[in-house]
């Protein structure tokens, strides 16, 4: 844990939480909620600040934070807040949605209550299809005066990313049965879903989150309030199937329940969201981001599970498993892999 990132951000948090008070506010000492490479979020009160990965494209980050606070979004994407001027600083540098910290670009978000980890049955898959439908519908916004055109949604570029992790955690021969099934799936999917091409163009100019999952929505205000998505960092235009694409991949590999799977795609056609037909077999427009997210995960569990020194656990083996399906069956038929 980087201690004087964590405590720059939480200051940060504090101070545009609690402007005011100075030195003799007895609020809690701020909470990491998180400590990876790809972020570290710290709390403070109603505040989260949020240090993006290193090596952030701080442009990309600035019109999805514009996306993010377009009145157009509202009830769909958490909006982040504006910065607070340092102390000392000339006022006008308040409003500032982007800021710099030990050589991380950093953000501010209001606290949203996240989805129960320890209460599977109420985890909010309706609210989630709805709310992608919502996004999916909406236009993306043209380049203007307010900045340039949102860049591409990132999910295949996280996908080649996840293989290039497994590849550098096992480095030697392809062939090595421990990322070989992986390997081979990947190499199945086409250029645009292993990042090297645009989509196709009837599938690649819709607004999309690009990294849907439980851990992207919270409630706010905290802790009753609506369900929001957040975590814009790979939001961009691309192909909407993406975002039903970690669901899907649960639910072919077995992991995802039928039934919850449905209320989810059930709820996404009822919003008309335009990812899959509004009836019939969704699985010809879900296919390969499906695939891709299988890749990417059970690339990632190879990853971590070699960096921890360990074998698999349970969950991660069935994704790798589900890659050994992928990859043995003729491409006409690869989409159909479930256990």
């Amino acid at each position: 844990m980087n201690t004087a990132l964590v405590r720059a951000l939480g200051d940060l948090a504090h101070r545009a939480a609690h402007p005011d008070t100075g030195d003799g506010c007895p609020c809690p000492a701020p909470a990491v909620l998180a400590d990876r490479a790809d972020g570290t979020v710290v709390r403070s009160g109603p505040v989260v600040a949020k240090a993006h990965a290193a090596g952030t494209d701080t442009a990309a980050l600035a019109a999805r934070l514009r996306l993010a606070a377009d009145p157009a979004q509202e009830g769909v994407l958490l909006a982040p807040l504006s910065l607070p001027a340092p102390p000392g600083a000339d006022p006008a540098a308040h409003g500032v949605p982007l800021t710099e910290l030990h050589g991380r670009p950093v953000t501010l978000w209001p606290y949203g209550e996240p989805v129960d980890p320890a209460d599977p049955d109420a985890a909010p898959w309706e609210e989630a299809g709805a709310l992608l439908a919502r996004l999916h519908r909406t236009a993306p916004p043209p380049p203007g005066l307010r900045g340039p055109r949102l860049p591409a949604m990132r999910g295949p570029v996280k996908a080649a990313l996840a293989v290039a992790r497994m590849r550098a955690a096992h480095p030697g021969d392809p062939a090595d049965p421990a990322v070989a099934p992986v390997l081979a799936a990947w190499r199945g999917l086409p250029g645009w879903a292993r990042g090297e091409a645009a989509p196709p163009a009837e599938r690649g100019g819709f607004l999309c989150h690009g990294d849907l999952h439980l851990g992207q929505l919270v409630r706010h205000p905290a802790p009753d309030g609506p369900w929001l998505l957040i975590d814009v960092d790979d939001t961009g235009c691309g192909d909407p199937a993406w975002d039903l694409a970690r669901p899907a991949a649960w639910y072919a590999a077995g992991l995802l329940p039928p039934e919850v799977w449905l209320r989810f795609l059930d709820a996404y056609r009822s919003g008309g969201g335009p990812a899959v037909p509004p009836d019939g077999d969704p699985w010809p427009a879900l296919d390969v981001p499906a695939r891709a997210l299988t890749v990417q995960t059970a690339a990632l569990a190879r990853a971590k599970s070699a960096a921890e020194g360990r074998a698999p656990d349970e969950v991660e083996q069935i994704m790798i498993d589900a890659c050994a399906r992928i990859a043995a069956l003729p491409p006409e038929l690869a989409g159909e892999y479930t256990s």
